[in-house]
């Protein structure tokens, strides 16, 4: 076969997650196109034994040692032949492998900024969305897809959409290529017009209830605060190499318009489409090709109307902390993400308010001084720091 027609072989970093869910919906339709050479998964076995038993994959990957163990049991049982691995390292391993073309990069967290980073490091071609490879550690991923001719194609809905409107030397600088702004839009999550006074009553089942998306709860809950749009804002900074004010939020309920960018001479360039993951999913795995997804085209006659509207920073503080975090630079941005990572965490588990979400984030990057990244591992010793101190945030609040 030549290069373009055999089949690719992709690495799915969190199979039983959404997106994850959605890529294999999206491969099932071109079946002769690629080949699944690893599934992973933190602790779902049932989910992912299913998967294996469907997709064959050469490896499958449990983050837990113990679910890892079960699913080795399961699937001998099954009559499967699937290797199977465990932690940190199996992540790592399964998206270096030879036959693996493309990876994508679907943990959700700061547990996926490893394995992204190995699949930077050995050159793959990798479909991120994962924000927090970016957000924690930008300039020291971004190198490494550079010095290792890595290509990188985002999955986020508002950055592929973004990507699709870029020209094609956006990477020359945005002002250099006749770029004004990226208007990166939001849906302005379940809380849009709920009386703020309300907001100290918000409960785990109400804030995942977005009105559009289907998505997990870590995700949905950073919906619903707009920490997922900061977080956004600061991963849009590195992909496209924006400054913080070349970057503005829209909201924009109906979300069918997923992006936009702005240019000099006054046009406005916008990817729609229906709020289906597998729209952007598919054209990353088809790039530069476009391949059928699955997902109901548009009519805008349903749609009859676009809604848009600013941000208010007091209806959503994470937004604030989010834009000063990329503004500050260094270190602010990893700190940012894991102490409202530990923030979300104990408001899932009913241990924290809604609004006490960015108030923990904010004091813990109060606490810990900005430095600027130098390697990885001392940037995950920060990580560790903010951590620490965003839960005993928690505890004293308790």
């Amino acid at each position: 076969m030549s290069e373009m027609s055999r089949q690719r072989g992709i690495t799915i970093l969190g199979s039983t997650g959404s997106i994850g869910l959605s890529t294999l919906d999206v491969l099932s339709r071109h079946p002769g196109r690629f080949k699944v050479v690893a599934l992973t998964a933190n602790s779902q076995v049932e989910r992912l034994h299913e998967q294996c038993l469907k997709y064959l994959p050469q490896y499958a990957v449990m983050a837990d040692s113990t679910a890892a163990a079960q699913l080795a049991e399961r699937l001998k049982a099954s009559g499967c032949h699937t290797e199977v691995l465990s932690g940190v390292d199996g992540l790592e391993q399964v998206v270096t492998l030879n036959e693996v073309d493309d990876v994508m990069a679907a943990i959700v967290g700061a547990a996926g900024l490893r394995p992204s980073m190995a699949a930077a490091k050995a050159g793959k071609r990798i479909l991120l969305a994962n924000k927090e490879a970016l957000v924690m550690a930008g300039d020291l991923f971004m190198r490494e897809v550079r010095e290792n001719g890595a290509e990188l194609l985002p999955i986020d809905s508002e950055h592929n959409a973004i990507f699709q409107c870029m020209p094609k030397n956006y990477s020359d600088g945005l002002s250099e290529t006749g770029v004004a702004h990226i208007l990166l839009t939001a849906s302005g999550g379940p809380f849009i017009d709920r009386d703020i006074s309300t907001f100290e009553t918000v409960t785990p089942v109400e804030a995942v209830a977005h009105p559009n998306w289907s998505m997990g709860q870590k995700i949905s809950v950073d919906s619903a605060t707009m920490m997922n749009k900061g977080l956004e804002v600061i991963e849009a900074h590195w992909l496209f190499a924006a400054t913080a004010e070349q970057i503005k939020v829209v909201i924009h309920p109906q979300s069918v318009i997923h992006s936009m960018v702005q240019y000099i001479d006054g046009s406005v360039l916008a990817q729609l489409g229906n709020p289906d993951m597998r729209t952007p999913i598919a054209h990353a795995l088809g790039y530069p090709e476009r391949i059928e997804s699955g997902v109901e085209n548009l009519n805008i006659f349903d749609i009859a109307r676009f809604d848009f509207k600013e941000p208010d920073f007091h209806r959503f503080p994470c937004l604030r902390l989010a834009f000063e975090a990329l503004k500050a630079g260094g270190t602010a941005p990893a700190v940012l993400n894991a102490a409202n990572e530990v923030a979300v965490e104990a408001f899932l588990g009913s241990s924290l308010g809604f609004m006490q979400i960015s108030k923990v984030v904010e004091q813990t990057m109060q606490q810990v001084p900005v430095s600027a990244v130098t390697d990885l591992d001392a940037l995950l010793a920060t990580d560790a720091e903010a951590r620490r101190i965003a839960q005993n945030l928690i505890e004293r609040s308790a």
